[in-house]
């Protein structure tokens, strides 16, 4: 059975990347992230090929012009972008593979893929604000970015089919497992790309 396609989307420092690893965890045999490419510079302790595949800017753009990405975008002047390849591989081999992608490039996929969509909202702006200043890898002016952009994505939350409150970890997680599974078992729930 081809695995299904998930979509998550939240602002940074919402904690999907945590919610994401604890589902592949849970679940190594079935679920998989796929690795998006970017063209920023790797962030202390990400490794290339395991937490993002880092290219030149040249190098993503030839890409681009050869339609390998199934979606990619410009998120605070650099590119991100999902390799269709990738996707297609472990989808067929049976796992479901999770797209964890900003609001902007999930929008643009809705257009063209069925897929589950699932976004991570933070409990409120304030402790938005909090987790991103504790994190203490932003500049107050990228934070303020950042804080900008996540009112912006917060908003698009009403185009997700789900939305996870994570104010309690172990809570969030537990509804985004039970999505996933019943998903699964949904008539016509096999989301095929």
């Amino acid at each position: 059975m081809k695995g299904q396609l998930i979509i998550v989307s939240a602002p940074a420092g919402t904690g999907k990347t945590t919610l994401v690893h604890m589902l592949k965890n849970e679940f190594p045999d079935k679920v998989t992230q796929s690795i998006s490419c970017t063209t920023r510079k790797p962030r202390q302790g990400e490794i290339d090929g395991k937490d993002y595949v880092f290219l030149k800017e040249e190098a993503f753009e030839e890409r681009v012009k050869r339609g390998e990405f199934l979606e990619h975008a410009i998120v605070f002047g650099d590119h991100y972008g999902t390799l269709k390849e990738m996707v297609k591989n472990q989808q067929e081999a049976g796992k479901d593979v999770i797209l964890v992608i900003d609001t902007q490039g999930a929008l643009a996929l809705k257009k063209k893929v069925k897929a589950l969509y699932i976004f991570i909202a933070p409990p409120s702006m304030e402790v938005l604000e909090e987790r991103l200043k504790n994190r203490k890898t932003e500049s107050p002016d990228t934070l303020k970015k950042r804080l900008k952009w996540a009112q912006y994505e917060m908003d698009q939350a009403k185009h997700y089919d789900y939305t996870i409150v994570n104010d309690d970890l172990s809570v969030a997680y537990e509804a985004l497992k039970s999505i996933v599974i019943a998903e699964k078992h949904r008539e016509g729930g096999n989301h095929d790309a």
